[in-house]
């Protein structure tokens, strides 16, 4: 693989993205396992105020461990 060098962020996007055949799938593959082990599957409904950002991010913690557990499947109910 080379490098490209751009002189403007138009004609970077303009360029075709070069992936060899054989690692395409495998690339989507590898992208799709870290978006799910990044992103939480299930969001609670509602909206939530929070006193400290240390109870917001505990919170958020929370429902990131309680949606990685369940199934993707069926909408889970959070507290």
């Amino acid at each position: 693989m080379t490098v490209q060098r751009f002189r403007t962020i138009e004609e970077m996007g303009r360029a075709p993205v070069r992936v060899p055949l054989e690692d395409g799938f495998e690339r989507f593959l590898r992208q799709c396992a870290r978006y799910w082990s990044i992103a939480p599957r299930v969001y609670p409904v509602g909206v939530f105020r929070f006193r400290t950002l240390a109870e917001a991010q505990a919170e958020r913690d929370r429902v990131t461990a309680e949606s990685l557990v369940h199934s993707r499947g069926g909408r889970q109910r959070f507290r």
